[in-house]
């Protein structure tokens, strides 16, 4: 799909190239080991529906370029809005400015890990722009949907929203490269709510459909079910007001990939990245258990456990061509047979560890913003050959099936962690026994992963995310996806969050 398709002719029609000329060539006589330019426009729209009724939609577009330079191995950095090669040569002089300031704090030389030169473009999986469906259509199938859940007995309310971005960058940098690519996402969703009339307890439910780099094409319904999901709904949620409370204790568990993925996200995505394992995150998003002097030796998880950073995923949410330093995509390990062997990095912190290349994790949300080390796509692999989850389920024989994610808690160190779900079903015999409420697994990172005896297969594989992964000061928020199996973990504590609460 992706080749099908390029980067638009509107962007392409900004003075790019010219752009770069002159903000390059002044950092160049201004004596910078190395300096690159960014120009970026993002555009957004959010639609959200309350009972099939339009309650708001809004459009929004970010436009500017960046220039970022080393000079005398410091950072400097200077942002605007004005497309002119006058606007980029005053950027260059502003960025050499703020690092000749910076330089008397800096106790560390920046120097960037090789890379290759590269030249192309390079445009997302998708198929419809969502941004060429005119507004009303797009609503009009929101209100479709949203009327069929809400028809259903027992639904009182409907909270529906869909998200859209189309992100387009180009960059240019003094080695010689220059790229331009376009990625666009989407994130529909719908959530039900339902009353006990008898008892004034009342549910809600989402729908398990995950954020995919992908355009209108899936919400209209290429790659997912809408009508069937939402038909299911209604029924679960009656389930569920009516559901048993859990009896704490310890319980094997069978983890869906709807839950699965922000576990992984939090437990591993960002307990390796690197910059965090070194401390560089530690007053704001915090550090990492998964500290340096372990790689090689830490046992993360069981012998099954294989993990990637990926960023070349189809429809993956962090998924580029290039990343905001040019670096181009890869896939490598960070967990191999339960082994921690990699980290998430960026050129600068590669060269801190001697690593010959960067990965590709750097990543800015907008042209004001510098480029920080983000999250690749990090996803838990299948095994080859490995069960369906039916098959996991019937090798249980007292446990929990956790479906869709919820709430979550982790420390700083990413170490001990507590999350809910959107739905608990009960295993008995091999069998789902009904759904269960006020359910909440707990562990620490290395207890849970070596907990884990069994892996689905690629049947069972997802790709979930989010839109919204947060770090840095200021704050920036990044798009991330998680592909992972369902799998099976023994002897899981549990606890009932209606107890706990009330302590």
């Amino acid at each position: 799909m992706a080749q099908t398709r390029s980067v638009d002719e509107s962007f392409l029609a900004l003075p790019l190239s010219a752009l770069a000329d002159a903000a390059l060539t002044r950092a160049v006589d201004l004596g910078c080991e190395h300096a690159d330019l960014r120009v970026e426009r993002i555009r957004t729209q959010s639609i959200r529906l309350r009972d099939a009724r339009l309650e708001a939609l809004g459009d929004g577009e970010d436009l500017g370029l960046a220039v970022r330079v080393v000079h005398e191995g410091t950072w400097g950095f200077a942002a605007g809005v004005v497309l002119t090669a006058a606007e980029a040569v005053r950027l260059a002089e502003e960025a050499v400015a703020v690092a000749q300031v910076s330089a008397a704090m800096n106790t560390d030389r920046v120097e960037l890990a090789p890379e290759p030169v590269h030249t192309g473009e390079w445009v997302s999986a998708y198929e419809v722009d969502p941004f060429d469906v005119p507004d009303a259509e797009k609503t009009g199938l929101l209100v479709e949907l949203s009327e069929q859940l809400l028809a259903a007995d027992g639904v009182e309310h409907v909270q529906t929203s869909a998200l859209q971005v189309k992100e387009q960058k180009f960059y240019a940098d003094t080695a010689g490269t220059r790229t331009r690519q376009q990625r666009v996402r989407v994130h529909p969703e719908f959530t039900a709510l339902t009353v006990d009339r008898t008892t004034g307890s009342f549910e809600s439910m989402r729908t398990l459909a995950p954020p995919v780099g992908r355009g209108w094409e899936f919400v209209a319904g290429a790659g997912w079910d809408w009508r069937g999901e939402l038909a299911e709904i209604p029924e679960l949620l009656r389930e569920k007001v009516k559901a048993p409370s859990v009896e704490a204790g310890r319980y094997d568990l069978v983890v869906d990939p709807s839950n699965l993925w922000l576990t992984i996200h939090e437990s591993i995505g960002h307990a390796t990245e690197l910059d965090r394992a070194l401390g560089y995150e530690a007053a704001y998003a915090g550090t990492s258990f998964a500290t340096p002097d372990k790689l090689g030796t830490l046992q993360y998880g069981s012998s099954l456990m294989n993990v990637v950073g990926d960023r070349t995923a189809e429809h993956g949410l962090s998924t580029v061509g290039w990343d905001d330093e040019g670096v181009a995509a890869q896939q490598w390990d960070l967990i191999r047979d339960g082994v921690l062997v990699g980290y998430q990095v960026d050129r600068n912190m590669a060269r801190l560890r001697g690593l010959p290349r960067s990965n590709g994790c750097a990543f800015a949300d907008s042209a004001a913003h510098v480029p920080v080390q983000r999250m690749a796509n990090v996803s838990l692999q299948p095994a080859p050959d490995g069960p369906s989850t039916e098959e996991l389920i019937g090798g249980v024989e007292r446990g929990i099936y956790v479906v869709g994610d919820n709430s979550w808690s982790i420390d700083m160190q990413r170490y001990n962690f507590q999350f809910t779900a959107q739905r608990f079903y009960r295993i008995e015999g091999g069998r789902l026994a009904g759904q269960l409420r006020d359910v909440a697994y707990q562990a620490t990172t290395t207890d849970f992963w070596g907990s884990m005896t069994a892996v689905g297969g690629p049947q069972t594989y997802v790709l979930g995310g989010a839109f919204n992964c947060g770090k840095a000061q200021p704050g920036q928020v990044a798009p991330v996806s998680h592909g992972c199996p369902a799998a099976l973990f023994e002897n899981t504590n549990i606890l009932n969050t209606k107890q706990e609460g009330g302590r």
